[in-house]
C-alpha cells in the first residue's frame, strides 16, 4: 500500500511486520503534480464548487481529448463551521479533533469528550464574524457541472446512483470508452480504477476530510487524497491534481503535495503520542441504545461513573454520537483508551463486562443494549 494505516507503519518500524519499500511507480510513470487552490475569495462570493481554476483546468483537458475525475467528500453530510476570511476550524481543546455544529442545541459539540462551545460570533484567529457551514453532495456538483460544461457528458458514481454490480460495469465501460467526460464520484472512484485518458483530477472539498470529528481525519484525508491522486497520469503522461481548499497552510495538504507519506506519519505520529491514541492505545467504543433518550442518556453517565472507579481517567464521555438516533433508538457512546498492557485485555473485558452487567441490573436500564466496537475504527 502506498498509504498504509499508522498502525501498520508503526509496526513496520517497531520490527513486528515486514517492510518492503516500492520506490518508484509502476511503469516508471511520473506522479502527479499536485496544485493546492485557495477557495477563500470564491466561498465569500457564495461559489466554491468549483473553482476558476479547475474550470480553466477541465477545458483544457477537453480540449485535448482527455477525461476529467472530480472527488467529493461523502462524510461531508455533518455540518461545521469555517471561517470564509482565514479558514479557521473550530476544535475542541481537548480532543484535537474538530467541533460540530449542532442545530437543535445551537451549540458546537465535541462528538469524543462530549464538551460544548457557544457557537463562536467571531473568528479567535482573525477576528472575522463571516462564517461559512460547509455542506455539498457530489448531485448538486452533477447539477452545476451540467450547466456549467453542457456540451459534455456528465456522470456521477456513488452509493445512491451506482445500485448493483451490473450498473456499476457499465458506468465503468462507459468511462473506459469515453463516451463520458467527467466522472464525479466518492469513495467509490479512489481505488483500483486506471483509466488512459484521464488527465485531470479534482478534489474539491479538502476541508471536509480534514474537519470530520475523528482522531483518525488526517489519517483518512492523506489516504483518499493521495489514492485519488492516483487517478490522474496512470498510462503514458504525468497527470494533474488541483485540490480546493480554504485552510490552504493545513501540514496535510503539504505533505499530500509532497507525496510523502513518511513526513506525515512523522508529524501524526507526535498527536496520537501527545492525545494518547492508536497506536499508544486502544480504543473501545462502548454504544448504548434506548428507545427513550431520557433513558439511554442516564444509562450512560451510570456506567460511565461505575467504569471510573477501575479505569480513572482513561474513560471519556458519555457523549451522543454523530448520529444521535438511527431507526428510532437513541444513542450515547463511552470512549475508553486502554494502555497496551501485556496480559491485562482479559483484566480489562472483565471489568468492562461486569460494570455492564451492574448497571444492567437496575430494573430502568435492563433494556439499555450496549455495543463494544474493540480497536474501533
Amino acid at each position: 500500500s502506498a498509504t498504509p494505516s499508522l498502525e501498520s507503519y508503526f509496526n513496520a518500524q517497531q520490527n513486528k511486520y515486514g517492510y518492503v519499500f516500492l520506490d518508484e511507480r509502476f511503469g516508471g510513470i511520473e506522479l502527479p503534480a499536485i496544485e493546492i487552490i485557495n477557495t477563500r475569495q470564491v466561498a465569500q462570493k457564495g461559489k466554491v464548487m468549483i473553482s476558476p481554476q479547475l474550470k480553466e483546468a477541465m477545458q483544457h483537458a477537453f480540449d485535448n481529448d482527455r477525461q476529467v475525475i472530480l472527488f467529493q467528500n461523502r462524510r461531508g453530510y455533518n455540518p461545521y463551521l469555517i471561517c470564509s476570511s482565514c479558514g479557521y476550524i473550530p476544535q475542541c481543546t481537548h480532543c484535537d479533533v474538530s467541533l460540530t455544529l449542532h442545530k437543535y442545541s445551537k451549540k458546537l459539540h465535541c462528538h469524543y469528550c462530549g464538551s460544548t462551545y457557544p457557537v463562536l460570533v467571531a473568528c479567535p484567529a482573525c477576528g472575522s464574524n463571516d462564517w461559512l457551514e460547509k455542506n455539498f453532495g457530489t448531485e448538486k456538483i452533477e447539477e452545476q457541472l451540467e450547466e456549467d460544461f453542457s456540451k459534455n457528458k456528465i456522470a456521477r458514481m456513488d452509493v445512491d446512483s451506482v445500485r448493483g454490480k451490473t450498473a456499476h460495469d457499465n458506468l465503468i465501460h462507459l468511462f473506459e470508452q469515453h463516451r463520458i467526460d467527467v466522472l464525479v464520484g466518492t469513495q467509490m472512484v479512489v481505488k483500483g480504477l486506471d483509466f488512459e485518458k484521464v488527465s485531470l483530477v479534482g478534489i474539491l472539498d479538502a476541508d471536509g476530510l480534514l474537519s470530520f470529528a475523528d482522531f483518525r481525519a488526517n489519517e483518512r484525508a492523506f489516504q483518499l487524497m493521495e489514492q485519488v491522486s492516483g487517478r490522474a497520469g496512470r498510462k503514458h503522461a504525468q497527470g494533474k491534481v488541483l485540490i480546493q481548499a480554504m485552510n490552504v497552510q493545513h501540514p496535510v495538504l503539504q505533505f499530500v503535495q509532497q507525496h510523502s507519506y513518511e513526513n506525515f506519519y512523522q508529524f501524526e505520529i507526535v498527536n496520537r503520542k501527545e492525545f494518547f491514541y492508536p497506536p499508544y492505545s486502544r480504543i473501545v467504543i462502548l454504544t448504548l441504545k434506548h428507545k427513550d433518550k431520557s433513558i439511554v442518556t442516564e444509562a450512560s453517565e451510570k456506567l460511565a461513573t461505575l467504569l471510573r472507579q477501575d479505569l480513572k481517567e482513561l474513560v471519556i464521555g458519555p457523549a451522543p454520537p454523530v448520529i444521535g438516533r438511527v431507526r428510532n433508538q437513541y444513542l450515547m457512546e463511552i470512549m475508553l483508551k486502554l494502555p497496551k498492557e501485556p496480559g491485562m485485555s482479559m483484566t480489562y473485558k472483565k471489568v468492562i463486562r461486569n460494570h455492564i452487567n451492574l448497571m444492567q441490573s437496575e430494573k430502568i436500564f435492563k433494556a439499555v443494549h450496549v455495543i463494544a466496537d474493540v480497536d474501533a475504527n
